[in-house]
């Protein structure tokens, strides 16, 4: 008998765990990693899912600091001097925010890179804040995006989308 109850309760813990591992995270940790002008770029962020939300101006205000992820904020790492959108930013890693507008966003890249979402921000510790064109787009990405490319990186959620331009600082 209890052999039986031991196999039983077993198979069941076996079927729970498959199930958990099965179900997908809200908003699961993803990397974005490229080498633009001779640097790797690194940023990390959870990506959350529109889940038929309106993102912009909605979930996330316009016109305010916005973590630019879930959860953690983002962290942008660069091993080498850049430039962003012709702005010297040094090697190391920051956290990234985001200020949405309509037709532009601030793009922020703060000194404390480990913060709870943007609840701690504080702006006197930005290193460097670069203004760029935001635009809405005809395809729909369910979750936050971020990639790197050869002539810099590109953040779209939703129907929104911002892109950088980065070069090499030497």
């Amino acid at each position: 008998m209890n052999i039986k109850n031991a196999l039983l309760s077993f198979a069941l813990l076996a079927v729970t765990a498959s199930f958990t591992l099965a179900q997908e995270k809200a908003s699961p940790a993803m990397t974005a990693e490229g080498t633009v002008g001779g640097a790797k770029i690194t940023i990390n962020y959870s990506s959350p899912a529109v889940k038929g939300r309106t993102i912009w101006g909605d979930l996330v205000p316009l016109g305010q600091v916005w973590r630019a992820g879930a959860n953690e904020a983002t962290t942008f790492t660069t091993d080498k001097d850049i430039l962003v959108e012709g702005q010297k930013l040094p090697a190391g890693t920051y956290s990234f925010f985001i200020i949405p507008n309509e037709g532009s966003s601030t793009l922020i890249f703060n000194k404390v890179a480990k913060q709870w979402g943007a609840f701690n921000y504080d702006a006197k510790e930005d290193q460097l804040r670069v203004n760029v064109p935001s635009e809405q787009t005809s395809t729909m990405e369910e979750r936050l995006v971020y990639r790197v490319n050869s002539g810099g990186f590109e953040v779209a959620w939703e129907y929104g989308k911002a892109a950088a331009k980065i070069a090499s600082a030497n």
